[in-house]
């Protein structure tokens, strides 16, 4: 599944910017920075509920804002891109 997730985080105080780096970590272990606060996660269905699980956990849903986008299997046809790409392909081969 692709997964596009977005968020808002409160950072007026120290334990508001805590939470940013926390919900930004979380979103790293499962996806790509495309944006300063959007992701994509090409990830199974297991890792979904983990991630929806953990960003929740994590935030002050009366503080902070997250957003999940499901773009599904022709996420291809769903997304577009104009001006410099930043990002790798997420399809693409994956050379370490």
């Amino acid at each position: 599944m692709y997964v596009l997730v977005t968020y808002d985080v409160s950072t007026m105080t120290k334990a508001g910017k805590t939470r940013l780096r926390k919900v930004a970590k979380i979103c790293e272990n499962y996806g790509q920075r495309v944006q300063n606060s959007v992701f994509e996660c090409k990830i199974e269905p297991e890792q979904w509920v983990q991630l929806k699980h953990a960003l929740l956990q994590v935030s002050d849903l009366a503080e902070d804002s997250i957003r999940f986008y499901h773009l599904g299997k022709h996420w291809q046809n769903r997304v577009e891109h104009h001006g410099k790409q930043t990002s790798f392909n997420i399809e693409g081969p994956l050379i370490i």
